[in-house]
C-alpha cells in the first residue's frame, strides 16, 4: 500500500474506533437497561431528595472550577498574561459548550479563540494551548483513576478479569513511573517525543499545578455522580477508579459527553444486587447537572451579556461591559446564531420528550372530561412547538430573522402547552426562560430571506431524524407495557397516557414529514438573471465607490456578477464544473456583505453546486468560519506602502542605479487616460500579440483581466517608449473609487525588451502614484508564497510549499516572489475558502482551469 494510502487509514482509524466504540457502548447500555421501567426513572428522579442535588451542583461548580485551572496553567506554559476575568469567561464558557456539543464552530476551541483573540492570542496560540489542555487533561485523569485503581483494585473487577494483586501493583507502578518520567523531564527541561510531535514540558510549578487542578476536577465531578447513585453503590474511592476508566474510555469513543459509552462502562461496573432502574435515574440526573446545567448557564451568560452591550435597563441593573472585557464579549456574536440554534434543537427535543412522558397528575373524575381535553391539546401542541423548533434551528443558523421570531413564539407556545399538560408550572417556566433568554440576541439575526429557500443540508435531516427516532424509542421505551390496539385512535381520557402520546408522535412526524416533502417538490427558483450590459453597468458604479483595486477585474466580461438585494454590493464568479468559484472578497458596503455571501453559498447549494471563494483577504475570515467553510492559504499580495517608499538608501542602490540608467538611455512612461483611440488599441494589440507568442496556452482571464478594448476603456494604460520611439511596453491601472489603492492589471511588453522593462515600470508608477498621494501600490499576489512547511502543516500547505520550492518547471513561482520582494513589500495573505468536504487541491485544479479557460486553454495558443 502506498504511504498515502496508509496515511488515510491512519486518519480514519480514530474515527472508525469511535464509532465501533459508541456502537458497542449503545449495545451495552440496551442489554443493560433492557429491564428497566422508564416510569420508573421518571418516578425515581421525582423522588430525589433536594439536599442530593444541591450537593451534586456543588461537586460540578468546583469541577468546573478546577477545569478553568487548566487553562490559567496552559497560559501561564505559553507565557500568555490575560486578565483572570477573561480566562474565567473562556475557560468556563469552552467547557461548557464544548463538552456537551462538540461541534467544530462553537467547540472549546472555537469559543476560547473568539475571547482571547480579542486580547492578542493568535490561532496558533489558542490551538497550541486547547492541544496542551487535552494533554493535561488526559494525563491528569490518567493518573487519579490509576492510583484509585492501586488504593482500590477491585473496583473494576466486573469490566477487568484480572486478579487484584495484579490490578493494584499495575496501577500504581503505571502511575508513579508516568508522574517520575513527567518530573524528569520537566525538571531537565527536555522534550518529550511523541512520534512525529514534540512536546517541550512544563515548568515543575506548572506541571504541579496541572496535577493539582486534575485531582480536583476528576474527585469533583466523580462526587457528582456518586452522590446520586442509590444504596449499595461503591465507596468513594472505589467509584472514582470507576469514573476515571468511563471517562477516558469516553475519551477516546469521540463522542461528545461520552454519551452512551461513559453510562455503558458505569452500568458494567456496579455491583449486579443494585436496582438498574436507580442506576439509571442516578446517570440521567448527572448528565442533566453537570452537562446541560453547565450549557444552560453559559448560554444564560452569554445572553445577558449581549444585552449588557445592547444598554437598555438590562446595563442599568447589571452595569455596563467594562472597557477592557468589551472586545472578548462582542467577539462571542458570531457563535450567537450556532447557539441559538442549538437551543432551539435542544429545546424540540424537550417538548417531545414532554408529549411522549405520562401524565403524573391524579385523577379527578369529576373534572375528568375538561382536564382530558386540555391535556390532549397541551400534549398535542408541545409535539407540534417540538417539530417547529426543529425546522426553526436551521434558519437560525442561517441568521434569518423571521426563524427567530418563530422560535421565540414557538418556545412560547411550548410554555402555554406545558399549561396545559396538568399544569406544569415547572416546564411551562423553563420554556419561558428560554424564550426570553433569546430576546438580547436580536441583532444577530438582520437577514430577510424565506426559511424554505435555504438549503437543508442531509447532515441537518440526518439530525432531526436522529431526534424525532429518539423520541420514537423514548416512546416504545416508555410505553413497552401497553400493547397496541384499536382504542389509540379513539381514547381520550385523562389516563389515556399511551394513545394521547401516540397521537402526539404521529402528528409531529407527520408534520415533518410533509416539510421534507414541501422542500422536495419546490421548484428550483431563480431570480432572473440581470442582462449582461446592465450588470456590468451596476457593478462599475459600485467599484468606483470603493477602492479595492482587485473589484475592477469584475469588469472584465469572462465573469458573472450576483448583486445584492440593494444592488448595493457585488460578488464576481465564474463556474467549472460543479464549483460555482468567486473571486477575491465581496466588492461594496460592508452592511450586506454577509447577505450576499450567504445568499452566493445557498444559490450554488440550490444548484447543486459547491461554493468556493477564491482569493479572500483577512478582512471577513469570522463570515467565512460563521458559514462552515475551511480555510487554506493560496499565497501573498505584495503591496508597498507608498508614503514610507523611496529609492533613497542603499536597500534599494542597485534599482535605483539601473532605474537611472534606463533614464539616460531615453526610457520614459506616459499615462494615457480613457477613451483610448483606435491607433493606440492597435499599437497595445501588436504589443499583446508578441508577448502571448512565448506563453504556454491560451490568454489567461478569470482572476486577471485579458487584452480587450472594451476592458481597457475603463482604465488608465501606462505605456513605456524608448527614445520617443513605438510602444514597448504597457499595463492598465486600476485605482478606483479615491485612487489611495493602485495595482496593475495587464503586464506585457516586446519580448526582445524583456530586461529591466518590468522593473523599470513598477518604479515608474510607484512614484507618480506617490506624488499624487495614493497610499498603497499592488505588485499582484505571489501564488503559493508563504505556505507552512511544518510536518504538522495540513497537506495542502505542505504539498503548496513543495510546488513552490520545486515547481520551476510549471511555473516560477519563488522567482517572481523574489522579484516582487525587491521592492520591500508588505505580504499580506490571501485564502481560498471551501466546504470541509471540498479538497483544496481539487478546488485548485478547478481554479486554475478556469484561469486557463478550460482543459482546451491548456493546450491551445
Amino acid at each position: 500500500m502506498s504511504r498515502a494510502g496508509l496515511s488515510r487509514l491512519r486518519g480514519f482509524a480514530p474515527i472508525v474506533l469511535g464509532l465501533a466504540l459508541f456502537g458497542a457502548g449503545l449495545w451495552a447500555m440496551y442489554r443493560l437497561l433492557r429491564p428497566v421501567d422508564a416510569q420508573d426513572v421518571i418516578a425515581q428522579i421525582r423522588a430525589l431528595p433536594l439536599s442530593v442535588m444541591l450537593i451534586a451542583i456543588a461537586a460540578t461548580a468546583l469541577a468546573y472550577l478546577a477545569l478553568i485551572g487548566y487553562d490559567w496553567w496552559a497560559l501561564r506554559y505559553l507565557d500568555k498574561k490575560l486578565p483572570p476575568r477573561t480566562v474565567v469567561l473562556g475557560g468556563f464558557l469552552g467547557y461548557a459548550f464544548g463538552n456537551t456539543i462538540g461541534i467544530s464552530v462553537i467547540s472549546g476551541g472555537a469559543v476560547r479563540y473568539r475571547i482571547y483573540s480579542a486580547f492578542g492570542l493568535n490561532a496558533f496560540d489558542v490551538a497550541t494551548l486547547s492541544s496542551y489542555i487535552a494533554l493535561a487533561m488526559g494525563t491528569g485523569l490518567t493518573l487519579v483513576g490509576l492510583l484509585a485503581l492501586g488504593v482500590h483494585p477491585a473496583a473494576l473487577a466486573a469490566v477487568l478479569p484480572l486478579p487484584e494483586t495484579m490490578i493494584r501493583w499495575g496501577a500504581l507502578v503505571g502511575a508513579f513511573t508516568t508522574m517520575g518520567g513527567l518530573l524528569a523531564l520537566s525538571i531537565s527541561k527536555r522534550s518529550l517525543t511523541l512520534g512525529a510531535r514534540k512536546i517541550t514540558m512544563p515548568s515543575p510549578q506548572i506541571l504541579a499545578g496541572q496535577l493539582f487542578v486534575a485531582l480536583v476536577n476528576s474527585t469533583m465531578a466523580a462526587l457528582a455522580l456518586w452522590i446520586l447513585l442509590p444504596a449499595g453503590a461503591p465507596d468513594f474511592g472505589s467509584f472514582l477508579a470507576i469514573y476515571a476508566a468511563a471517562t477516558m474510555v469516553g475519551v477516546l469513543s469521540h463522542v461528545p459527553g461520552g454519551v452512551g459509552v461513559f453510562e455503558s462502562v458505569v452500568l458494567a461496573a456496579m455491583p449486579k444486587d443494585i436496582p438498574v432502574t436507580e442506576l439509571a435515574a442516578a446517570l440521567l440526573m448527572f448528565r442533566m447537572v453537570y452537562f446541560l446545567l453547565p450549557f444552560g448557564i453559559a448560554f444564560l451568560i452569554v445572553s445577558l451579556n449581549e444585552a449588557r452591550l445592547a444598554g437598555g435597563w438590562v446595563a442599568r441593573v447589571f452595569g455596563d461591559i467594562s472597557e477592557p472585557m468589551r472586545p472578548a464579549i462582542s467577539a462571542l456574536g458570531g457563535a450567537v446564531p450556532w447557539l441559538a440554534a442549538l437551543w432551539a434543537l435542544g429545546f424540540g427535543g424537550y417538548l417531545l420528550l414532554l408529549a411522549m412522558i405520562p401524565s403524573a397528575a391524579p385523577d379527578d373524575t369529576d373534572a375528568d372530561l375538561i382536564r382530558a381535553i386540555l391535556l390532549e391539546g397541551g400534549t398535542m401542541v408541545s409535539a407540534v412547538m417540538g417539530i417547529v423548533l426543529l425546522i426553526l434551528s436551521h434558519g437560525l443558523i442561517r441568521r434569518i430573522e423571521g426563524a427567530f421570531w418563530l422560535t421565540v413564539a414557538a418556545l412560547g407556545g411550548g410554555a402555554i402547552a406545558a399549561l396545559l399538560n396538568d399544569l406544569d408550572l415547572s416546564s411551562a417556566a423553563l420554556l419561558s426562560v428560554a424564550a426570553v433568554a433569546l430576546l438580547p440576541f436580536r441583532p444577530e439575526f438582520h437577514r430577510h430571506a424565506k426559511i424554505t429557500e435555504g438549503v437543508f443540508s442531509a447532515s441537518w435531516f440526518a439530525t432531526i431524524s436522529a431526534v424525532i427516532l429518539a423520541t420514537a424509542s423514548f416512546f416504545f421505551f416508555v410505553h413497552e407495557a401497553t400493547p397496541y390496539s384499536q382504542a389509540f385512535w379513539t381514547e381520550f381520557t385523562h389516563d389515556a397516557n399511551t394513545p394521547r402520546a401516540f397521537r402526539a408522535g404521529l402528528l409531529g412526524s407527520a408534520i415533518f414529514l410533509a416539510f421534507s416533502i414541501y422542500l422536495a417538490l419546490l421548484p428550483a427558483r431563480r431570480k432572473p438573471s440581470t442582462p449582461a450590459a446592465e450588470s456590468l453597468e451596476q457593478a462599475a458604479r459600485i467599484i468606483g465607490a470603493q477602492n479595492d483595486p482587485q473589484a475592477c477585474v469584475a469588469l472584465s466580461g469572462d465573469k458573472q456578477v450576483m448583486l445584492a438585494g440593494k444592488d448595493d454590493a457585488f460578488i464576481m464568479y465564474g463556474r467549472q464544473r460543479a464549483n460555482w468559484v468567486a473571486l477575491g472578497d465581496p466588492v461594496g458596503a460592508p452592511s450586506a456583505v454577509p447577505d450576499l455571501a450567504w445568499g452566493f453559498q445557498e444559490e450554488a447549494l440550490r444548484a447543486g453546486g459547491r461554493p468556493i471563494f477564491y482569493e479572500v483577504s483577512a478582512a471577513h475570515l469570522p463570515l467565512w468560519i460563521e458559514m462552515g467553510l475551511i480555510l487554506h492559504k493560496v499565497g501573498e499580495e505584495a503591496v508597498v506602502p507608498l508614503r514610507a517608499f523611496s529609492l533613497a538608501g542603499a536597500k534599494f542602490k542597485s534599482m535605483r542605479a539601473a532605474f537611472n540608467k534606463s533614464e539616460r538611455e531615453g526610457m520614459a512612461m506616459e499615462i494615457l487616460s480613457p477613451p483610448h483611440s483606435p491607433d493606440l488599441i492597435a499599437q497595445l494589440q501588436t504589443v499583446s500579440d508578441a508577448w502571448l507568442t512565448g506563453k504556454a496556452g491560451a490568454e489567461k482571464g478569470f482572476s486577471v483581466g485579458r487584452f480587450d478594448p472594451a476592458y481597457l476603456a475603463h482604465f488608465p494604460i501606462a505605456v513605456l517608449r524608448q527614445n520617443k520611439g513605438p510602444i514597448i511596453a504597457f499595463a492598465n491601472i486600476l485605482a478606483p473609487g479615491d485612487g489611495s489603492r493602485v495595482a496593475i492589471d495587464l503586464m506585457r511588453y516586446q519580448p526582445a525588451q524583456a530586461s529591466g522593462v518590468m522593473e523599470f515600470l513598477f518604479l515608474a508608477l510607484i512614484e507618480h502614484y506617490k506624488s499624487k498621494g495614493a497610499a498603497e501600490f499592488s505588485l499582484g499576489i505571489a501564488p503559493l508564497a508563504g505556505l507552512s512547511e511544518r510536518k504538522t502543516a495540513a497537506i495542502w500547505d505542505r504539498f503548496g510549499h513543495l510546488m513552490f520550492r520545486h515547481g520551476g518547471a510549471f511555473y516560477n513561482f519563488a522567482g517572481l516572489r523574489a522579484f516582487k520582494q525587491k521592492f520591500r513589500p508588505d505580504w499580506r495573505p490571501r485564502y481560498i475558502a471551501l466546504p470541509p468536504s471540498v479538497s483544496p487541491m481539487v478546488a485548485m485544479t478547478d481554479v486554475a482551469l478556469l484561469i486557463a479557460g478550460g482543459a482546451r486553454g491548456v493546450l491551445r495558443k
